[in-house]
């Protein structure tokens, strides 16, 4: 049967703009380097007569990339507070830019407790809209038909601030959910969300999550992707729903909101999506009250292509409970992004989570790299320098001299006022797409416990979790959130970890279990940390502490209600604040502690295992 002529011209439509994109990332990716120099051409030409390029010799000339090098320090935030502060204050001069500030980007930040504030300026927002606009395409050639369906994405926002000056600050998302960018976007089949906007720009998360997942079960059969930002948001949402599940089904039976749904707005929004639909209602009702949640994302939205979310870094924890509620369904990272600037897609999005990279694409930023050097213990033992010496700035390369396999500090210069700063994550070559590197994310640098000389980040203690967990497999048990801390208030100091575990066993576990998970740890960590153990006697027994079930709820419940952002929100895996390490210690049930100190030898850790 010949197809209608009206979807004919859609797909059509839609197959040239697919093939645009495509042919736009095979573009700049094969004049990685010509588009690069533009790029930072464009910033500096513009920017020529700023204060802070003024402020270190550039003195109004467009530099070439030579001068810019050697003239232009590598820096840090702590560099450009005090511009950064002057401009939050109300100074309108061209300070980092010369198009004015239009609102503060805030960072999901852990440095110092606070949030860091990133300028940026109009246009920026339309070149993040240009990076969300390559991902459908991109992902249609891996999974197609998505047209043809909705996503239900669990999207939130938080209040705005306004610095002394005036100016808004607030999270990336914040802004783009704000922005007419979202609010205002015309029809396309690939942001044809189940959430109705009210729901999204709701302030209030109980109200927004609840109506998101309504509007999400009553157009089940229509959803072809699910997801949130970070793979902890959407958990979060599961277990909302495990909370909640009754409430959504009657609202379904009979066709009306419940009365703690008090934003007009919102409740009017969702009637019009709403009709009663007993049958439905039963349907959800007989999957949420079996025993088992087992692949409850598949049961409930049986028409689910995969689940879009963040599992690289830290995130990779949630992997196993993902794959439980899911059904094993692919794990999809789509883009790579931070508050600084939006770098890079995954062209690979179906590859396994531990697989994953992204390309950089060239016309976001201006990139360059610092060669770092994890597997050198003693170094990575020494706290980083908040400044580079000479030689180290000139170790920096560009995007298209990165080699495979070096890990790299990211170090950008944007169109928004940043120049040469170090974002802070470690990135890995893993790859190319034609002249572009492909990037496998490491690690934020400088996430880590410290007690003495002792340096241990959050990929090592990750793994370390990884080979302690396996204690707890006899006993049907696992560890569904932990963080960390530096406890130096015992003498020697020692690393304390809070683990809230998901006991589905009926065995209870013996405290010496819970020793040999302390010991494994500590047999996973660095050499220099055992040294402190063994030799130096300079770091005391590693600790565990046992949380009560919903611990790690309360924590992001105090992060929200401190300002944090629920798209943004990430459990963290060191905590230095002391009301989180309160808090923490509020709900501790047990504590165990490492029975004897680890194997240490003078030497490499792969020496060890050769005795």
């Amino acid at each position: 049967m010949p197809e209608a002529p009206g979807d004919s011209t859609k797909d059509y439509v839609l197959e040239e703009k697919n093939k645009k994109i495509l042919d736009f990332i095979e573009d700049v990716t094969n004049n990685a380097d010509e588009v690069q120099k533009k790029v930072l051409s464009e910033i500096l030409s513009r920017n020529a007569n700023v204060e802070y390029l003024r402020r270190h010799g550039v003195n109004g000339q467009t530099v070439d990339p030579d001068t810019f090098k050697r003239l232009l320090p590598v820096i840090t935030y702590e560099d450009i507070q005090p511009d950064i502060n002057r401009i939050a204050n109300g100074d309108k001069s061209p300070i980092l830019t010369s198009k004015p500030v239009t609102e503060f980007l805030t960072s999901s930040g852990t440095s110092g407790g606070e949030r860091k504030l990133m300028p940026t300026i109009e246009e920026e927002l339309g070149r993040r809209c240009m990076l969300y606009s390559l991902l459908m395409p991109i992902m249609n050639q891996f999974v197609p038909d998505l047209e043809k369906g909705k996503g239900m994405y669990l999207m939130f926002i938080k209040c705005e601030s306004k610095t002394p000056g005036g100016i808004v600050a607030r999270p990336v998302l914040t802004s783009y959910y704000k922005s007419p960018y979202f609010r205002d976007r015309s029809y396309d089949p690939y942001t044809n969300y189940t959430s109705p906007n009210e729901t999204v720009l709701c302030l209030d998360s109980y109200q927004s999550m609840y109506s998101q997942l309504l509007c999400g079960l009553c157009q089940h059969k229509e959803v072809l992707r699910v997801g949130a930002i970070f793979a902890s948001g959407f958990i979060r949402a599961i277990r909302f729903l495990e909370k909640h599940w009754a409430l959504l089904c009657n609202d379904i039976k009979t066709g009306t909101i419940n009365n703690s749904i008090t934003d007009s707005s919102v409740r009017e929004a969702v009637m019009r999506i709403l009709k009663a639909d007993p049958k439905l209602a039963d349907f959800i009702h007989n999957e949420c009250s079996k025993g088992s949640w087992q692949g409850i994302i598949t049961r409930l939205w049986p028409n689910t292509k995969y689940v879009d979310v963040i599992v690289t870094g830290t995130m990779a924890q949630y992997i196993p409970t993902l794959d439980y509620y899911s059904n094993g369904l692919p794990l999809v990272c789509t883009m790579y992004a931070s508050s600084e600037c939006y770098f890079g897609v995954n062209l690979n999005p179906l590859c396994k989570p531990s697989h994953v990279s992204y390309t950089l694409i060239p016309t976001m930023c201006y990139y360059e790299f610092l060669p770092v050097n994890r597997s050198n213990e003693l170094a990575a033992s020494r706290p980083s320098p908040t400044s580079l010496n000479q030689a180290q700035q000139q170790e920096l390369v560009e995007l298209v001299d990165v080699k495979l396999g070096q890990e790299y500090e990211l170090v950008v210069t944007t169109h928004a006022g940043l120049y040469r700063y170090r974002v802070g994550d470690i990135l890995k070559v893993s790859g190319f797409k034609n002249k572009a590197p492909q990037f496998s994310f490491v690690c934020r640098k400088n996430v880590a416990l410290s007690i003495d000389s002792d340096k241990t980040d959050e990929v090592e203690l990750q793994n370390a979790m990884k080979n302690a967990v396996t204690h707890l497999e006899p006993f049907d048990a696992h560890v569904s959130e932990y963080t960390s801390y530096a406890d130096t208030t015992t003498i020697p100091g020692h690393y304390v970890l809070y683990w809230e575990l998901n006991l589905k066993g009926s065995t209870p576990i013996p405290p010496c279990v819970y020793e040999d998970c302390c010991l494994t740890i500590e047999e996973s960590l660095n050499s220099v940390y055992r040294q402190g153990r063994v030799s130096d006697k300079s770091i005391g027994p590693l600790e565990i502490k046992i949380v009560e079930q919903g611990t790690f709820d309360k924590l992001m419940d105090y992060a929200i209600s401190l300002g944090a952002s629920i798209n943004q929100y990430k459990a963290p895996r060191c905590v230095k604040f002391a009301p989180i390490v309160e808090l923490l210690n509020s709900r501790v049930t047990s504590n165990y502690f490492s029975p004897k100190c680890p194997k240490w030898v003078p030497g490499h850790k792969q020496w060890i295992h050769q005795n």
